[in-house]
C-alpha cells in the first residue's frame, strides 16, 4: 500500500461537474493498493498518518499532527500509483490490486481514519476524477508498507 500525503489548505475532488468530496485545512491523500496489500498494511499506515507531525507549531516548527491540528482528509483512491515504467513508454498496472479488493481495502482504509476522529471526505472509487488543491508548503510525503 502507498500513499502521497500533501499537506494542503484545501483540496475538493469532482466526478461529473459535481464536488463529492471537499476539505480545508489537511491531508490530500492519494492511496493506492497492490494485490499483496492486507488489512494489517492499511492499519499500520493509519497509524502512520494520523500521527504524522508536519503541522506547525508555535514555534513554527512541524510538530504537530492532524488530530493536534483538527484537520481534515480527502483520500482518493489511485491505482497508477503502481504504474510501471521500466519497461517502454506505456505503463504497465499489473502490480496494482483487483478493483474489488483495491476498494475493499481504501474503504477500510478510510473508516479507519475515521474511528480515529478525523473528518474524512472521499473521492468515488474507480470514477474520472477532478481533484484540484492548494498545496501547504508545500509539503508532501510517501509513506508505503509492503
Amino acid at each position: 500500500m502507498k500513499l502521497v500525503v500533501q499537506r494542503v489548505k484545501k483540496a475538493q475532488v469532482e466526478v461529473e461537474q459535481k464536488i463529492v468530496g471537499k476539505i480545508e485545512s489537511g491531508f490530500l491523500v492519494l492511496l493506492g493498493v497492490t494485490h499483496k496489500d492486507t488489512t494489517e498494511q492499511a492499519d499500520y499506515l493509519v497509524k502512520k498518518l494520523c500521527n504524522l507531525r508536519v503541522f506547525s507549531d508555535e514555534n513554527d516548527k512541524m510538530n504537530l499532527s492532524i488530530k493536534d491540528v483538527k484537520g481534515e482528509l480527502l483520500i482518493v483512491s489511485q491505482f497508477t500509483l503502481y504504474a510501471n515504467c521500466q519497461d517502454g513508454n506505456r505503463p504497465s498496472f499489473t502490480n496494482a490490486a483487483k478493483p474489488e479488493q483495491a476498494n475493499e481495502l481504501y474503504e477500510y482504509f478510510c473508516q479507519k481514519c475515521e474511528d480515529n476522529g478525523i473528518k474524512v471526505e472521499k473521492g468515488i472509487f474507480g470514477a474520472d476524477m477532478k481533484v484540484s488543491l492548494l498545496n501547504d508548503g508545500p509539503v508532501t510525503i510517501i509513506l508505503e508498507r509492503e
